[in-house]
Order: structure tokens, then sequence, then C-alpha cells
């Protein structure tokens, strides 16, 4: 029932008057592209310049022409009366959202069923494959036999690249990510196309940014040569002097080669480490790109000596005190060098900050674990020592591990569903049996764990 209402109700905003179909000519459209090419063959006409921009503009009408009258916001009022009556409404989604999508010849559009604007489109075909990238290579020809012509051609392809733009981020907003890297790439080739007009380096940005968001959701071949294409986008766009205001360009670039290592590891994990090297000289304060390199230093042995990330970290602290990312990324660092003392002072920091995260919490009581495991290793190592010193030295540990259990407690009180913590404490209160209140504990946490299994 609630969906006929939902429909019902919004059958209501259809009751213009309005044509019965989109208001795209196709036979005639394809006409206008046949005749703009024939002017091509006729050799009186192609060698002049305005011949090519009217076929550059020609095939860019086309490409716009479905799209022509459709805007986010616009009312369906408004779209109705200027692009016709839908074929079919239906309800779905974009996003997650509840829409009505109106079902027209070249595109669904979605309906914000609460307003009655339009919130996106998916455009299902062209009137012509490649309509873009003939006008921009036509475009370019004007331009070459002509550039007295530099102003005429700019306003076509300024057109040609904000639907372009428009496009991709309608293609983006339904998850078609690769149609949308290419509309942005294109885009950035349309603005490029005289020396008066600056392409965007935000367009080339977006196009290997999405591309990067795709690669790593893909596998084999699939993901290698999304991962090279966005490298190339990438490098590209930064030898123009163009970074993004926060610089994740440099984090996007490192997954980019990270991505790629299977083809040579000598090649790309050099690469991968210098994007991210470049990036944090370049954006200091990019708590992104510190976290990229924390991880890759510490999961790629030879690569580089996370020591190195003290001192770049400590510098961002003295800007940031109280950065609980930071501050996370620190403990991370000298965990991954063995300097369990400042690693603990980090976390006990984080929990300082957000004493109610459970990463805080947990980490907390985990790199506490990490330091008394260290400590037994280095006391079963030492087969110097008598069976009295061993147990001397065997319970100055066990008090370290004791710290950590009002900190794992903690964790669990704040997430009791998260198996990992009541795995540390029923494995360590077992250890700790014989300490004051610990077998109390150790029961509590060892039926806990059975229900787990």
């Amino acid at each position: 029932m609630k969906k006929f209402l939902f429909l019902a109700s919004a059958m209501l905003m259809f009751a213009l008057p309005a044509a019965n179909a989109q208001k795209v000519n196709t036979s005639a459209e394809l006409n206008k592209l046949q005749k703009a090419d024939l002017s091509l063959e006729n050799p009186k006409k192609n060698i002049k310049a305005a011949t090519w921009l009217a076929h550059g503009k020609a095939y860019t009408d086309a490409y716009i022409l479905p799209t022509k009258e459709i805007g986010r916001g616009v009312p369906v009022q408004v779209l109705q009366m200027n692009v016709g009556e839908p074929r079919a409404m239906v309800e779905g989604e974009l996003q997650g959202a509840p829409m009505i999508v109106l079902d027209y010849e070249y595109v669904d559009i979605y309906i914000n069923p609460t307003n009655y604007l339009i919130e996106g489109w998916n455009q299902k075909k062209d009137i012509k494959e490649n309509l873009p990238e003939v006008a921009i290579a036509s475009l370019t020809k004007a331009y070459e036999m002509d550039p007295k012509m530099e102003s005429k051609i700019a306003a076509v392809a300024l057109n040609l690249a904000n639907a372009l733009m428009q496009q991709g981020d309608a293609l983006n907003s339904v998850g078609r990510i690769l149609d949308a890297a290419k509309c942005f790439e294109t885009a950035y080739r349309a603005e490029s196309i005289v020396p008066s007009t600056v392409a965007n380096g935000d367009n080339l940005f977006n196009a290997g940014m999405l591309l990067t968001m795709y690669a790593s959701t893909a596998t084999g071949e699939d993901a290698l040569n999304a991962f090279a294409k966005g490298e190339q986008l990438f490098n590209e766009v930064i030898n123009t002097g163009y970074a993004d205001a926060n610089g994740h360009i440099y984090y996007y670039l490192f997954h980019c080669y990270y991505g790629q290592k299977e083809k040579s590891r000598e090649e790309y994990l050099p690469k991968a480490k210098e994007a991210l090297l470049t990036g944090i000289k370049l954006f200091p304060k990019n708590n992104t790109i510190l976290d990229g390199l924390m991880q890759f230093y510490t999961a790629e042995e030879g690569v580089g000596d996370p020591a190195e990330l003290t001192t770049m970290i400590e510098n961002s602290l003295k800007d940031d005190p109280t950065n609980y990312d930071l501050w996370f990324g620190r403990g991370r660092v000298y965990n991954a060098i063995k300097n369990f003392d400042e690693c603990i002072k980090s976390f006990e920091k984080c929990a300082s900050l957000r004493p109610e995260a459970f990463d805080a919490n947990f980490y907390m009581g985990y790199f506490i674990i990490e330091k008394a495991n260290d400590a037994i290793n280095a006391l079963n190592n030492n087969s110097g020592i008598s069976y009295d010193e061993y147990e001397a030295e065997n319970a100055k540990i066990n008090l370290i591990y004791a710290e950590a259990i009002p900190w794992l407690e903690k964790a669990h009180n704040i997430n009791p569903s998260d198996v990992g913590t009541i795995e540390f404490l029923n494995s360590l209160c077992f250890r700790l049996r014989d300490m004051d209140g610990m077998m109390d504990k150790y029961n509590k946490y060892h039926e806990l764990f059975l229900q787990t299994r």
C-alpha cells in the first residue's frame, strides 16, 4: 500500500500538459552530424577553420542535448515542461535515499519525493558514440588552422567542458565511477584546446581519484590498468604545478604506485615512497599522508626506517598538540621501532583526548601487552640467569601485563561485542590468575570467550 500511495501522490506532480516523450529528435540530430561530416569531405570547405569549428560545435551540441534541460534542484514541473513526460515512473534509490525514478529515452532522472526536485540522473545512451572526443579533435584542428578564431573556439570548448563536468558528477553519484572519471578527464582535454583557457586541474585530480577508488576494489588487469591510468593523470597535472588544497593528490599517487607493485617491486615501491615523502614535505600537516607513510614503512621491509617518521610527527605535534590522529600515529611508529614506553605514552594521550573511544582504550591495553611480550621474549632468551632470578623477573613482567587489564575492560564496556578484547582479557586473566581478584575476572571473561566460539 505504501508503494501505491507513494507513486500516487507523485503522479499529482505530473498533472501538467506535456509531450509524450523526451524532446530529443534523434534522427534530426544524426542528420545534422552527417551534414557536418560531409562538410569535412568537401575539399573546398575542409581547408577552412570555420568548417572544423562548425563540426566541433555540432558534435558538442549533440552531446549536450539529452541532458540540456536537466540539473540538480530543478523542479519536476519545469523538467516536465522542458523535457516532456517520462515513459514510466518507478520507485528507486540514489546513494541510499529513496527516489522517484523517471524513465526517459536517454536518461533516468531521480526526483526527491519530499520536495520534487531533481537530485541526479543516469544517462543511458548517447545520440552517437564518442561525441566529445570528435568535438575536441575538430576544435583542435580549427585552432591549428586559424589561431585568430581562439575566442569562438574557446566558447564551444568551455560549453563542452562544463557539460562533461556536470555529467561526471552525475555518473559518479549513481556509481558509474569509470565513466565519471572519463568525463572529468575529457573535460580537462576540452579546456586545454586553446592557450587562453587555463585547464582546471581539479578535473584531472577528480579523474585520477575515481580511478584509484575503482582500482582499490577491482582485481587483476582491471586494477593494474586503473592504477596505471591514475598514475598518468596525477603526474600530468602535478607537472603543471597543480596540487589540491590538502595535498591528497600525493596520497592517491602513492596508492597508484603501490597498487602496481606486483608488476615490479623494484620499480614501484621506491616511487610509492617518494610520492609520500614529497607530499609530506609540501603538506606537513596532512595526517593522511603521514598515516600512509607509517603503514608503508611498517608493512614493507627495506623501504625505510620508521624512525625517520618520528621527527616528522614530533614537528607536526608542535603545531597541533591535541591532534588525536597524530598521537595515534606516533604510537604506531614508536611501536614499530620497539620503543614501547613512548608508544604507550602516545596511546595514553589518545585516551585522555577521547576517553570514550574504543580504539584508544583497546590499543592502550594492546601495546602494554606488546611491551610485556617483548620483555618475556628477552627473558626467555637469557640463558645465563638462575631459576630464582627468572621467577623474580617474570613476576615483574606480570605486573606489566596487569596494567593492560583496566584499559581492555574499559574497551570491553565501550564495545562489548568485540571478540578480540574478550580474547585478550580471557588469556591475560588466566595468566595472572594467582593475583588477587584475577580468578573471578578469568571466570567472567572465559564464559564470554566460550560464547564467541
